[in-house]
């Protein structure tokens, strides 16, 4: 189990990805190598957006301490 100090070294990331029909994503999460995998069918998760415009290419990113810096960028 993760500790406190543990939980506040995490990262939050916002990101773009550019989907195959050149249209923009946007998202956040803690892991964004996992996150991209994800949209791109490697794992099982991703957006139901951009299961249907796959490959995607991530074209930005940003990261935060804080979830909601994350989430309100």
């Amino acid at each position: 189990m993760a500790n406190k100090e543990d939980k506040s070294e995490e990262r939050h990331y916002v990101y773009l990805v550019r989907c195959s029909d050149d249209s923009l994503y946007c998202g956040w999460t803690t892991d964004l190598e996992r996150r991209i995998d994800a949209h791109n069918g490697h794992i099982p998760g991703g957006a139901k957006y951009t299961r249907g415009r796959r490959p995607v290419t991530l074209v930005y990113a940003e990261s935060f301490h804080h979830k909601y810096e994350a989430q309100r960028r």
